[in-house]
This record gives C-alpha cells, structure tokens and sequence, in this order.
C-alpha cells in the first residue's frame, strides 16, 4: 500500500500535514472523510511503506495529550472525538501528524494502544503497557490522569539532572577559559616587562612563566586531547556492552556525583513499578520493563536476577535483599508492600522521598561548587599578581636604597 503525504482541513478550517498510507487518491480521501478531514493536496511518497513518521514530540505535548485525553473520557466525550479535538488545536505539525495516525487506526478498529506501538519513539513500552491494562479494565481516564503526573515528574527529575550536569560544566568551562586568557595573553604581556628589568626570578614567577609558556606553546593538544578522548569514549559505549556497564558502574560509584545517580535511578524505579504495578500489570512484566527504562546497566542486571529469584518462588522483598545492591529504604517499603498489599503505595513514597532527595542534593552540590571554583579563579589571580609584582617591588625597594 503506497504512502501519501498530505494537507487536509478539519472542521474548524485549519490546515493539516500529515502522512497516510491508502490504496490510491480515492481510497486517500475516503480514510480522510471518516477522521473528519477534507482532503487540500497530496503527494505520493514513492516507494513508502508501513507506519506513519513523527518529528519530534515534546514532554509539554504529551503532558497535553494525556490531561486533554483525562478530561475527555471524565466528560463521557467519545475517545475519536477528543483525539480529533486535540489534532485540531494542536499548533506542532509532528503531533498533528501522530493524532491523524491514531485516529485513522482506532477508526477502523484498532485499540488505542495498539496504535500506540507504532510510535516507540513517542510511546515507550510503559506508556504502551499502562493505555493496554486501562483499555482491559476500563480505567483509562485513571491511567491518563497518572500518566500526566508521571511525565511532568520525569521533566522536572530531567530538569534535575541537567541542572547538576551543565551548571559545574558550564562554570568550569568559564574558569578555563579565564585561564587560558591568562596565560596565553596577559601573562606573557606581563612576562616581557618583567625580563627587562635583567634580575633574578623568584620560583613562583619562574613558574608562572614555565606554565604560560607550555599552554600558549601545546595549546591545540591541551584542547584537542580531552575532546578526542571524549569523542572515542563515545563511540566506545555504543559499540560495546562490557564498556557500558563499566561506565554506568563507575556512575554509581563515582565520588559527589554517585550518591546523586543511584537515587535518581532509584526514584524512576519506584514510579515505573509502582504506576504500572497500581495499573493491574503483573509483578514479572512490571520488572521486564523497568529493567528496560532505569537507564542504568548494574542495576539493569540485578533486577534480571530479582525476576529470575521470583520466578523460582521467593519473595519479592527478599529477592530484592539478595542482590546488596538496593538501599534500605527501598527494601524495608518493598517488605511493608508485600505484606499490607499496597506495594504501589508503598513506592510512591520511596519515589517522593528520593525525589526530595536528589533535589537537596543538586543544590548542596551547587553550593559547594561555587567556593571552590570562587577560590581557584582567587588563588590564580593572587598567584599571577604575586609572581608579577613581587619582583617590580624588589626593584622598587632597591632603587628607594
């Protein structure tokens, strides 16, 4: 079936671009009249086969889409209805794209999240997983009401760790900047009035002068190194799997930043198993797939070991307490789970806990930070000032004799 790229009008007059696979322009426009749309002009995309491509879809869109979906089904609005609702007040071409896919697929039959599935790059597995138990049980508006909850959390825990990532990256980078002006440019302006005055250097102004000398000589290797070296590490996580789990293990175990990693992990850990655990998924699945979407290859492994205990009859908690690798918060609210039934609850706080955590944590960091690199950009400037007034005030001080 050839593909066919598309602009169409909805009700209310709006132009929409989308892709659509049809037998021919006829059967183009019959799919179009039952998801409401006139068809404006098309093209066929030679040699097109199978599912429909999106652009990007961002956290805020699908923040949108799954309230705007909650909404809908707690008014007793028909689900093709509110999916055609949100395509023609959407203003991303990407997500008016999608809706029209969906739309056409639930309008022949399709369950919304078999529709889904064709999007893995919009709709992860536990998207996916959570719409099919909601559409099994009937709880749907639920499922979108926590699904809504979940990815503002995930943006904001995203927020987090970009903030503890780009904010030390960013100053440092300044510092080093500030350095490399200093000894590429001022200090060598500095260094020349310096060996006029024919005596002898003290050992820091020496050495002042030895260092700016290497950087403004060696430079292109002082910046090239770090980033070749960054670039062939890159490439070597990609290829290979060994390379990975050591890069995450050393993550996990890596001084500050460590204790930061393991709880944000943590944190998406326990709101994975516990909304999909909540939504009436099985204890098994519920690992299979977070072991997919903890971000994280040592802890990846050890849930696979937690799901293999479990399958050969023990407990959840004491499966869990095998691996030595889980904190003991997360331990003790997995035995309270099991033994009061409410292991969804019981993780919901451990997410709540760490979540507060990592948040103290990001801004102590900051806190910490900022003096050090106050202190460093201190001692290099004093350092530069002694080594450079030091000797003019030698001279001074022999010439007033």
């Amino acid at each position: 079936m050839p593909g066919y790229r598309f602009r169409a009008m909805n009700p209310k007059g709006r132009i929409v671009s989308s892709r659509m696979d049809a037998s021919n322009v006829d059967d183009l426009e019959k799919r179009l009249l039952k998801i409401h749309l006139d068809l404006v002009s098309f093209k066929e995309l030679r040699g097109a086969r199978g599912k429909t491509v999106v652009g990007r879809v961002s956290r805020q869109d699908m923040i949108t889409f799954c309230f705007h979906l909650e909404q809908v089904l707690g008014s007793g609005v028909p689900l093709m209805e509110g999916l055609g609702d949100l395509r023609d007040s959407s203003d991303n071409p990407s997500m008016q794209s999608l809706l029209a896919s969906l739309i056409e697929d639930v309008s022949t039959g399709s369950q919304l999240s078999e529709s889904m599935s064709k999007f893995p790059k919009v709709f992860d597995e536990v998207f996916t997983s959570l719409i099919r138990a909601g559409e099994q049980t009937g709880n749907l508006q639920v499922i979108f009401a926590n699904l809504a909850e979940t990815i503002k959390w995930q943006d904001e825990l995203a927020a987090k760790t970009k903030k503890l990532l780009m904010y030390p990256t960013f100053v440092f980078t300044i510092v080093m900047g500030v350095f490399f002006f200093m000894m590429t440019f001022l200090v060598p302006q500095l260094v020349t009035f310096i060996k006029m005055m024919g005596m002898a250097l003290p050992f820091h102004t020496q050495l002042l002068i030895d260092t700016s000398n290497f950087v403004k000589n060696w430079w292109p290797f002082l910046i090239g190194v770090p980033v070749v070296v960054t670039f062939l590490l890159y490439s070597l996580l990609q290829v290979s799997p060994v390379a990975r789990y050591a890069f995450d293990w050393i993550k996990l175990k890596i001084w500050v930043f460590g204790p930061i990693v393991e709880k944000i992990i943590m944190a998406r850990f326990a709101n994975v198993f516990a909304m999909m655990y909540g939504a009436g998924i099985t204890v098994m699945e519920c690992l299979l797939i977070s072991e997919k979407v903890v971000g994280n290859k040592v802890v990846g492994r050890v849930i696979v070991e937690v799901r293999d205990a479990i399958s050969q009859g023990e407990t959840i908690s004491s499966s869990f307490k095998k691996t030595l690798v889980f904190p003991p918060l997360v331990l003790r609210m997995l035995s309270v789970g099991e033994s009061t039934g409410g292991l969804d609850k019981s993780l919901m706080n451990v997410r709540y806990f760490y979540d507060r955590e990592v948040k103290d944590a990001v801004e102590k960091l900051q806190g910490m930070i900022e003096p050090v690199l106050t202190l460093f950009l201190g001692g290099l400037m004093a350092w530069i000032i002694l080594s450079v007034l030091g000797p003019i005030y030698e001279i001074m001080n022999k010439v007033g004799r």
